[in-house]
C-alpha cells in the first residue's frame, strides 16, 4: 500500500488523467441520457474541461484561461451544466494553491461570478425569484471555499518551507560556529604547546648544559641537573599528551596521564622549577590568596611561565627576576621582571619578527580572553617588564 502511494505521489500527472478520464465517461453518459445541448458543442466543451482536470497542476494558469473560456463558450452555446463542470471547481483550488498571485485572485472572482451566470442563463422556471437566489449563493459557496482551502493550502506550504529555510540556515550557522569554535581551541591548544614545549625545554637546556660543565668536578651537581630534566622532561611529556588528546577527542580529560589545568598555586612550583635551573627569581604574593575563575589562574600560570621563559633565552647568563601577585578585590595583578639585556625591540611590538614573538602574541590574545590588560616592554634601568590586571568578570 506504501508502494502505491509513493508511486501517485511521484505521478500526479497519471492520477489527474484517470479522474479526468472518469470525469469524461460521467459526462457524456450524463449528456447522453439528460439532453443537457447539442452533443456537437457539448462534446468538445466536456473534453477541454477534462483536459483541464489532467494538465491542472503542470500549467495551473493556463488550464485556469481554459476553464474560463470553456465556461464562457458553454454560457454562448447554450450547453447546460454537466459533470464536467466540475473541473472549474477543481481548478479554482488549483490555482489558489499552486498558481501565480494574479491566476488566484482571477480564480477568486470567476468562481463567484459562476453561480450567477449559470443562473441567469438556465433559470428554474419551477422557482420563484427568492428561490433562485437562494440557490445561486447555494451554488456560490462551493466555489468560495475551494479557493479558502486552496490559499489556505498555500499558506500552510509556505510556512512550512520557511521553517524548513530557517532550519537549515541554523543548521549552517550552528556549522559555521562549530568550525569557528574548533579553530579557537586549536589555536588555545597550540598556544598551550608553546608555552610546555618552550619553558621546559629551556629548562632542560639549562640543566643539561650545567650538567656537562660540572659532570667531571662535580658530580652530586650533576647527578641533580640530570634529575632535574629528567623530572621535566615527564612533566612536559604528560601535559603534551594531555593536549595531544585533546585534539584526537575534542574534550577535556583529567584521567590516567592527563594532568589538571595549571593555577595560580602552582607558580610557586613553577618559580622553585626556575631557581634550580639556575635562574634567581624573587617571588611575593600581595592581598588575600583566594580561588579565581579558572580561565584567570591558567592564564595568570601562562603569563609568569612565558615571561620566564623569555628571561632565561634574552635576559643573559647573570640576570635575575622578580614575580609579584597582588590580589585586589576585583582582580588580579601581575608583574614580572627582569634585570637581564632585556629581549630585541621587533619581539615585543605586536605581530612579532619573522615569525617570532608568538609568545607575546600569545600572552595579548590570553589577557583579552579574560577581558584584561598586558604591557610589555623594556624597563627603564635596563631588563625587560611585563605587567597583567586580570579582570574577576570578563568584559562585555
Amino acid at each position: 500500500m506504501q508502494r502505491l502511494y509513493d508511486f501517485l505521489r511521484r505521478h500526479p500527472t497519471w492520477v489527474d488523467g484517470t479522474w479526468a478520464v472518469v470525469l469524461l465517461g460521467m459526462s457524456l453518459v450524463g449528456g447522453v441520457g439528460g439532453g443537457y445541448g447539442p452533443t456537437a458543442a457539448a462534446i468538445p466543451l466536456a473534453l477541454l474541461l477534462c483536459l483541464v482536470i489532467a494538465l491542472r497542476r503542470r500549467m495551473p494558469e493556463k488550464m485556469l484561461l481554459l476553464a474560463a473560456a470553456a465556461g464562457v463558450a458553454q454560457l454562448i452555446t447554450d450547453v447546460e451544466i454537466s459533470p464536467a463542470d466540475f473541473a472549474m471547481l477543481v481548478i479554482v483550488y488549483t490555482v489558489a494553491a499552486e498558481g501565480a498571485r494574479w491566476a488566484s485572485r482571477f480564480a477568486l472572482g470567476a468562481g463567484l461570478c459562476a453561480a450567477p451566470l449559470a443562473q441567469a442563463r438556465w433559470p428554474s422556471d419551477e422557482t420563484s425569484v427568492f428561490g433562485n437566489i437562494v440557490l445561486t449563493v447555494f451554488m456560490t459557496v462551493p466555489f468560495a471555499l475551494a479557493w479558502v482551502l486552496g490559499d489556505s493550502i498555500r499558506t500552510r506550504r509556505a510556512y512550512f518551507a520557511q521553517l524548513e529555510e530557517r532550519a537549515a540556515r541554523l543548521e549552517k550557522e550552528r556549522e559555521a560556529q562549530s568550525k569557528v569554535a574548533v579553530a579557537a581551541e586549536r589555536a588555545r591548544i597550540a598556544r598551550e604547546l608553546h608555552d610546555v614545549v618552550a619553558h621546559n625545554v629551556s629548562v632542560m637546556v639549562v640543566q643539561a648544559d650545567g650538567a656537562a660543565y660540572v659532570l667531571d668536578a662535580a658530580p652530586d651537581q650533576a647527578k641533580k641537573a640530570l634529575e632535574t630534566i629528567s623530572s621535566t622532561g615527564r612533566q612536559a611529556l604528560a601535559e603534551m599528551r594531555r593536549l595531544l588528546g585533546v585534539l584526537r577527542t575534542g574534550e577535556h580529560q583529567e584521567a590516567g596521564e592527563y594532568v589538571p589545568q595549571p593555577d595560580v598555586r602552582q607558580i610557586e612550583d613553577l618559580v622553585e622549577q626556575c631557581r634550580g635551573s639556575g635562574l634567581p627569581v624573587d617571588f611575593k604574593v600581595e592581598g588575600t590568596p583566594r580561588p579565581l575563575p579558572s580561565g584567570v589562574e591558567l592564564t595568570a600560570y601562562r603569563i609568569v611561565q612565558e615571561a620566564l621563559t623569555n628571561t632565561r633565552k634574552h635576559g643573559g647568563a647573570n640576570a635575575g627576576a622578580s614575580v609579584r601577585l597582588v590580589y585586589f578585590d576585583d582582580g588580579l595583578g601581575l608583574l614580572v621582571e627582569d634585570d637581564g639585556k632585556g629581549a630585541p625591540h621587533e619581539l615585543y611590538e605586536e605581530g612579532g619578527f619573522d615569525g617570532q614573538g608568538h609568545g607575546l602574541i600569545g600572552m595579548r590574545e590570553r589577557v583579552g580572553m579574560v577581558g584584561g590588560t598586558l604591557d610589555a616592554g623594556p624597563r627603564p634601568g635596563g631588563g625587560f617588564r611585563i605587567s597583567a590586571l586580570l579582570p574577576l568578570k570578563p568584559a562585555h
